[in-house]
């Protein structure tokens, strides 16, 4: 065997020693021995090496012929069968750990596998097991993490084999362990060109926040024994500058699938940090709706929806979520703001960009925040006309003054007088994207656009449907006239009686029968006493008054008890034009059961008067209430309600709603309540659907 040594490195001196230094030096290495666990064999061996160096760099002939080989290139020592393993003891010794595993582990290969149990093979598999962790160790020293990490595992792979030093086994596995952050940093900080070693960082990084049971170090796991959660933070907080947009947004979502809220939270920075830096509002509309499924305690959301509602040029939204925020001091500042609201939510959205979200990612580098670029391009100017058109929204128009001076070219319409609310959902911020298509993945079906067809064809239908009833009817109602003798007084007017009679009847019934109804117990009884007044003449002039008061009487009873089967029932409203009222009624019930289903009182069925969304949203806010071991004790009175606007498909109200709210553990355990003095301003909005008015959404400080 050939070593990559020389005899002044094999007894540790630099070629220029005298032979005092030499021989000072070779008695410290035999005095030295090392005391690892190898063979008394090897060991002898060894020291005999060593003295066969020492005297021959001592003796002046042999030196200088020695040294004379070395300036004509030789290189290596050559040892016999017998000192090969000592002469690799000596070499790592030397310091040349890296030169001493690579050539151990060959000499453990086959077919120079020692024999089973022999003193070589001990030796052999105890050397390489130290080479393999000090070349570890050198490496790490100068930053090459992966390949530190490469030299653990070889060793332990070699150990494994061999089924010998268990304990030194472990002994690596936990240097390896220990690595894994730096092994981590050091893939990541390559250039982005080494695709397969950033990918294969990634998917270690996935890994280590995965086995430590998220961000949050849920699991206990053997890494919490020399990583715990403060050195993980600042590990990740290095780590984190290093990952592209991309990579973040990949790996925050993942481990936001697997229940970590942190990730999540840091998933909806990404996705904000990517659609701006990148022009894609569409990922605007993935962060508010990630955002608002999480559940982070103490994390007041509402200013960080109103930043987006503000880049999607959605004002009057972003207004209201800045004044439904938690915290205070926002809001009076807001509110006590010298210039117009819009600017100051300008500068709190530009600031919290700048600060929270366009920071730590390594291929985002803005230097410079400006909002009047974003809306001055093109792909944002066309995505968001597309949502207007979708909608039927009109969207802030930006006309850039300064920096400082953020001012609207028109002022935006109220979103209540958006007829289409069957495509926009409000509250979930569910705003329709190009194509047609919900962010949710629904159709968008824009109802009053086909509204004056869907009337023409169903007004049809009713006349067919009506004939009809009036030949079934026509037996019935022929006794009805024979019993009150009308036939044999005058033929003519029996036609006349039972036109009329049939007619009310039949609208009746045809409207509850096919869900026609129209009107509620006003409009039809106004509407069927214009008809009767209208005939009133008639009657004067060929009926006598008793048989005026026989056809009236009967005709009063027909119409009352079809009228009974269409009136207001459960806060269901079928007229086309409903009164506040009616408007007032629904929205209690829609307050008591909300309130006695969120207190764990009762089950909420809501559906004929409450659109499905909302219905949702609020069994999910009671899910996570029972997840959270809480109820609420809601109390709310209507003081006053305004109708803003109203049209065929949608009507808005504003009202002054006096609201308390108290939060208590299941056990009845007080927590928190909450009081909005003098009342709590929100607006309800309704929408007309399958023929009758339903609570589409609200929004609270409006």
């Amino acid at each position: 065997m050939e070593l990559p040594l020389d005899h002044f490195r094999l007894i540790g001196v630099s070629p220029s020693a005298t032979s005092e230094e030499i021989l000072r030096a070779f008695q410290l290495r035999l005095d030295k021995t090392p005391d690892e666990g190898f063979t008394y064999e090897v060991l002898t061996q060894r020291s005999e090496l060593l003295r066969l160096t020492a005297d021959l760099l001592t003796d002046p002939d042999s030196r200088r012929d020695y040294e004379n080989l070395l300036l004509n290139g030789a290189t290596g020592l050559d040892l016999s069968s017998n000192r090969e393993v000592a002469g690799l003891i000596l070499l790592w010794e030397s310091g040349s750990s890296k030169e001493a595993f690579k050539i151990t582990r060959k000499a453990l290969q086959p077919p120079q596998t020692p024999a089973l149990g022999s003193s070589r093979e001990a030796d052999l598999t105890l050397l390489a097991a130290l080479t393999s962790r000090d070349s570890a160790i050198q490496e790490q020293d100068q930053r090459s993490y992966s390949n530190a990490a490469d030299f653990l595992q070889e060793g332990i792979q070699l150990l494994q084999r061999m089924g010998k030093l268990e304990e030194l086994r472990k002994t690596l596995e936990e240097d390896l362990m220990s690595l894994l952050p730096y092994r981590i940093l050091d893939l990541l900080s390559r250039d982005l060109n080494e695709y397969e070693l950033h990918k294969k960082g990634l998917s270690m990084l996935e890994n280590l926040i995965i086995k430590r049971g998220g961000l949050e170090g849920k699991n206990k796991s053997e890494y919490n024994n020399y990583l715990n959660q403060q050195e993980f933070e600042s590990f990740f907080q290095q780590i984190k500058p290093f990952l592209t947009v991309q990579d973040q947004i990949d790996l925050f979502l993942e481990l936001q699938k697997r229940g970590s809220s942190e990730a999540g939270f840091l998933a909806f920075l990404s996705l904000t940090a990517i659609g701006f830096a990148r022009r894609k509002p569409a990922k605007l509309f993935e962060a508010r709706k990630l955002l608002k499924k999480l559940n982070l305690s103490g994390l007041d959301s509402m200013p960080l929806i109103g930043c987006l509602d503000l880049l999607l040029a959605d004002v009057e939204q972003s207004s209201a979520r800045f004044l439904s925020s938690s915290d205070e001091k926002l809001r009076d500042w807001l509110n006590n703001y010298p210039g117009e609201k819009l600017e100051a939510i300008c500068i709190f959205c530009k600031n919290w960009l700048e600060n929270d979200v366009l920071v730590g990612y390594r291929d985002i580098d803005l230097k410079k925040i400006d909002l009047d670029s974003w809306f001055e391009d093109r792909e944002i100017q066309e995505f968001i006309e597309q949502i207007e058109k979708k909608s039927n929204r009109t969207v802030l128009s930006y006309m850039p003054q300064n920096q400082q001076n953020f001012n609207a070219k028109e002022s935006p319409k109220d979103l209540s007088k958006d007829p289409d609310l069957n495509s926009v959902d409000f509250e979930e911020g569910r705003l329709p994207l190009p194509g047609g298509v919900r962010e949710d993945g629904q159709e968008v079906i824009e109802e009053n656009i086909y509204t004056d067809e869907i009337i023409k064809n169903k007004s049809i239908e009713f006349y067919k449907y009506a004939i009809e009833k009036i030949a079934e009817l026509k037996f019935v109602l022929g006794e009805v006239l024979e019993k009150y003798k009308i036939i044999n007084k005058n033929p003519y007017l029996t036609y006349l009686y039972a036109f009329l009679i049939l007619f009310a009847f039949g609208l009746g019934v045809g409207l509850v029968r096919n869900n026609f109804k129209k009107s509620l117990q006003d409009q039809e009884i106004n509407e069927n006493t214009i008809s009767i007044n209208e005939n009133k003449n008639v009657f004067n002039e060929v009926l006598n008054q008793d048989d005026k008061k026989k056809v009236l009487d009967n005709s009063r009873i027909i119409l009352s008890e079809n009228i009974e089967k269409i009136s207001f029932s459960g806060g269901e409203i079928r007229t086309a034009s409903p009164s506040l009222e009616q408007i007032e009624n629904l929205i209690n019930i829609w307050l008591n059961n909300k309130s006695d289903f969120l207190s764990g009182n009762s089950e909420i069925n809501l559906s004929k008067i409450v659109q499905n969304d909302l219905i949702n949203r609020l069994k999910n806010e009671r899910q996570l209430d029972i997840k959270k071991g809480i109820i609420k004790d809601i109390n709310t009175d209507i003081e006053n309600i305004v109708l803003l606007t109203q049209t065929a498909s949608r009507i808005a109200v504003s009202v002054d709603l006096k609201y308390t709210e108290k939060i208590l553990k299941t056990d009845g355990e007080f927590i928190n309540e909450t009081t909005f003095t003098p009342f709590l301003k929100v607006k309800y909005i309704l929408g007309f659907s399958n023929n009758s008015w339903k609570l589409v959404d609200y929004i609270s400080g409006v």
